[in-house]
Parts: structure tokens; sequence; C-alpha cells
């Protein structure tokens, strides 16, 4: 399986290959440098790795939710490679490649509970992704991470962060992405005690998108490139004049 993968739905920019099982990724926080550096790192792969785009079986992207623009320029991106390819394109959860990054803890994890080696071995790990969405909001989805794949617990949903909610009652919980910081961390404070650990740090990588879009591929979950629609959760991507001058009162 050789699969080209593209995430510039946050302020990172990422760019992975995957290629039967080995990961070659370009990972880099630069806002608003996405469109100059997507297809060129794309390039960069390819020719490190000798593979010729015409190789590929299919191009991966993480198709939001996050900022507009990146989400838009990841499926255009996507769309002109595989409609150049006459290949399919797999589009995988933003917010599930931000869960699946949180198997590689306790590395990058601010532990605020019990060590992650308290948790039982081999047991499902339960994960809240969260990205800031601005506007006084944070997109969330909840995964259960199992078998090197995430899989939704619930809908992901564009909310205040103190409207957050889990979809059980055990506690154990991991917590990613700079939702956790918006809003001075009032989803950490709403919630902080189901979690064993947070990192309001992490971003989603293009190399989780690839990895989602593999076990995906392999279910038959591969679209024609012109099917592919972005996940934006809203339709308003900017406050009006009024309705910052109520969030700044309400605050």
């Amino acid at each position: 399986m050789k699969l080209l993968a593209f995430e510039t739905a946050t302020e990172a920019c990422s760019v992975a290959l995957w290629i039967d099982g080995e990961l070659r990724q370009r990972h880099e926080l630069a806002p608003r440098r996405h469109a100059e550096l997507s297809l060129p790192w794309a390039e960069q792969l390819l020719a490190e790795a000798g593979i010729r785009k015409s190789q590929l079986d299919a191009i991966a992207l993480g198709r939001g939710p996050g900022a507009f623009t990146g989400v838009r320029l990841a499926i255009a991106i996507g769309q002109g490679i595989a409609l150049a390819l006459d290949r399919p394109i797999v589009a995988v959860s933003t917010l599930a490649a931000l869960a699946l990054g949180a198997r590689t803890a306790p590395c990058a994890i601010d532990m605020i509970r019990a060590p992650l080696a308290d948790a039982s071995i081999g047991e499902p790990q339960r994960v809240l992704a969260c990205i800031d969405a601005r506007m006084g909001e944070v997109y969330t989805g909840a995964f259960e991470l199992r078998d090197g794949d995430a899989f939704a617990l619930d809908a992901e949903a564009v909310l205040a962060p103190e409207a957050a909610t889990l979809p059980d009652d055990r506690d154990g919980w991991l917590g990613v992405g700079t939702g956790f910081g918006a809003a001075d961390g009032a989803l950490a404070r709403h919630l902080g005690t189901r979690f064993l650990a947070i990192d309001a740090g992490a971003l989603p990588t293009a190399g989780d998108v690839a990895r989602l879009a593999v076990a995906a591929y392999a279910r038959g979950e591969a679209l024609a490139p012109e099917r592919v629609e972005p996940a934006y959760l809203r339709n308003n991507v900017a406050l009006t004049i009024e309705q910052q001058r109520a969030l700044r009162a309400s605050r």
C-alpha cells in the first residue's frame, strides 16, 4: 500500500508518505504557510523514497474540522492529485488523527493525575480530541484507540468548552489538542477530574492521517475525488461585531 497524506486543518502543516508500512513525514508548525509547503514537501518525500506519483494507490487527507482555509486546502490538493492520477481519496477525521497521536503517551503528555503506566496494559484507551475553533468554541470528538485505529464514540461537535461532555461515566480519559488551552483552559477546568492526562499542545499529523487511511482503505472506505466533502461542523467562520461584543461581555 502506497499512500500520500496531507493534514493542514490546524497551525501545523503536515505531509506524509506511507510505503508498505514504512512512514516518512514532514511536519512543522507553520501558520499561513500550508499552501507554500505542502506540494514541495510531497515531491521531496516521493523523491527521497524513489516513488513515482503513478505508483501511489490512494491519496489521504484530513477532512477537518479545523481552520476553514486549511481544510479547503487539503481537499483541493488531494482532489487535484487524485484526479490527475485517477486514484481514490481516503478522507479521515482530523480529530481522529489527533486522538490517534495520544498513543505515543506519556512522552509528550503533561500528567495531571496518575501516570499512564498505572492504566491496565492492553486495554483500549479513551481519548477526547479537542481543537480550538476560535469564536469562543472548540471542536470535540471522543474516540477509543485499539488495534492501531481510532473509533468514534460519539458525534463530533463544535460548542463552548463548558458545554463539552464525555460519552460515558468512566474516568481515565486522555485529553489532546489545542481546545484544552482555549478560553484560559475552560475545558480542562470543566472536565479535568475525568482525565488521566492532558496535552493541550498536541496537533494532528499527516502520519496519523496515513495510519487511519490505510485501515479505512482496507475497509473499502476510499472515495472518488469528487465525492470528498469537508467537515466544517459549523457554517459561520467569523463573529459579527455584535457577537464579538456579546462574547467579551460574557467573560
